[in-house]
């Protein structure tokens, strides 16, 4: 399960860049988005020299993976 629609259609990291915005916005509180907002630029920074599309795709998955982690924990507390 997604943690928003659209996450199967994430391709390319300028999507899942977005994608990954908008699933901080859909948090509870406005601490909690900026810290997963730095998360996500923070990762964007490590992983900004990546040129192997395999290896590119691979992230895009595991982040999707991850949002939908984080989603689900916070709709349990919530």
């Amino acid at each position: 399960m997604a943690p928003l629609p659209g996450a199967e259609l994430v391709q390319t990291p300028l999507q899942l860049y977005r994608y990954l915005l908008r699933c901080c916005r859909q948090l509870p509180t406005k601490g909690i988005q900026e810290h997963y907002k730095h998360a996500v630029r923070q990762g964007f920074r490590v992983h900004s020299d990546e040129d192997n599309p395999e290896r590119i795709l691979q992230i895009i998955k595991r982040a999707i993976e991850d949002a939908d982690w984080i989603m689900n924990k916070y709709k349990k507390h919530n």
